[in-house]
């Protein structure tokens, strides 16, 4: 009889074991990562050599950085945006893997000339984001700004840092 009983109480310990461990779930929030402006980008229209828009930047120029990008950001500002800055001219591939906000992407050779976009690129997704031409900076913005700013291939930036 005695045994019995053990096994009883032991299936009982187990159990509420197994029901304790379930309901002590812990979460890991992830901390909100806010803007820091780094320096200043213009974006000049060629047509007319004038200024087209001048926004605050982020510099993405280490392996980290460059790997983060905008990851984790719950939104950021129309007058804000990533640069990133590589060592290299080279044809570049983004994704949009734990990007909560919808981008636009800029790529720009190493003369800061526009060499082409991918526009509203979608949160979570992680299809490939290619730059079609070489570029040495990607500039990304919110969303549907190429359009607004009505930015085209062969207009070109400078920033400040």
């Amino acid at each position: 009889m005695h045994f019995k009983a053990f096994k009883i109480a032991l299936y009982l310990l187990i159990t509420l074991s197994i029901i304790s461990c379930k309901k002590d779930k812990k979460t890991i929030k992830q901390t909100e990562v806010i803007f820091t402006k780094e320096g200043e980008l213009t974006l000049f229209k060629t047509t007319t050599d004038s200024t087209k828009v001048v926004i605050d930047i982020e510099i993405a120029d280490t392996d980290y950085e460059i790997q983060t990008g905008l990851m984790y950001r719950n939104s950021m500002q129309n007058n804000q945006g990533m640069l990133f800055v590589f060592d290299d001219v080279t044809e570049r591939s983004f994704y949009m893997k734990n990007t909560k906000i919808p981008l636009d992407l800029i790529f720009i050779d190493g003369n800061h000339t526009i060499v082409s976009f991918q526009k509203n690129a979608k949160p979570f997704d992680e299809s490939s984001l290619p730059s079609n031409a070489p570029a040495k900076f990607v500039l990304e913005i919110n969303a549907g700004l190429v359009d607004t700013w009505n930015l085209s291939v062969g207009d070109s930036i400078s920033f400040t840092d």
